[in-house]
């Protein structure tokens, strides 16, 4: 038996590209986007109410992920890419039906868009459902996650004196916190937990419109070289 599924809207989101994105959503407050619903979901009708919420449930897709041949077990970034385990026991992006969740702050509704923030998504991210969170029911203290009990321990993150003025002029022709948004995904460490980096190796990543380059100057420490226009 086979079901078929629609968007009800895409994300425009200031991830363009995979890499670097959070793992999990609220690890970085500043990254914000915005549903934008489709018919017959935009005319507001949908939606009303929907203020009185601080956080919605996000279903969606991994769109750039859908795969034809499901997989049976995966290999998590959190233990460290080299160990396989069932793809029910984690939240890998290679799911047998390409659907994904995430709990967003929801900051504002104006008509057939949502502004929401502490996002993992990639721009163009088709949402399959919008649900309500529910404290009481949603938060259950007393969970237990062995795989990751807590959250990913954060590393420092350098500025050149370059990059931190290319950031804050950027920040302001955006009208977003992107220095705090570059410093709460970097912090996470977003290189393949297989990888040992050296200083002459650079990284990059694409947030909003800007190309953000880094390099590791030493083990466990970040230093953001540049931030500019991406081509």
């Amino acid at each position: 038996m086979s079901y078929s599924v629609s968007p009800i809207g895409f994300v425009r989101s200031c991830f363009k590209e995979k890499f670097a994105i959070p793992r999990q959503p609220q690890l970085a407050p500043a990254a914000r986007g915005v549903v934008e619903l489709v018919a017959p979901f935009d005319q507001g009708d949908a939606v009303q109410g929907l203020e009185q919420v601080s956080h919605v449930w996000l279903l969606f897709l991994f769109h750039q992920a859908l795969e034809d041949k499901p997989r049976l077990k995966v290999r998590p970034p959190r233990l460290g890419g080299n160990k396989s385990i069932g793809v029910f026991a984690t939240r890998a992006t290679h799911r047998p039906n390409g659907i994904g969740q995430s709990v967003v702050r929801l900051d504002r509704v104006e008509g057939n868009r949502l502004w929401i923030s502490g996002i993992d998504l990639l721009d163009g991210t088709p949402i399959l459902d919008i649900k309500p969170y529910v404290p009481y029911a949603d938060n259950v203290p007393t969970a237990v996650n062995d795989i990751a009990s807590m959250a990913p321990q954060l590393i420092p993150v350098q500025w050149t004196d370059n990059a931190r003025q290319q950031a804050q002029a950027h920040a302001q022709r955006l009208g977003e916190p992107l220095f705090e948004l570059i410093e709460q995904c970097l912090a996470q460490d977003p290189r393949p937990a297989y990888q040992t980096p050296v200083p002459e190796r650079e990284y990059g990543a694409q947030f909003w419109d800007l190309d953000v380059r880094w390099h590791y100057p030493q083990a466990g420490v970040i230093r953001v070289l540049e931030v500019i226009p991406a081509h």
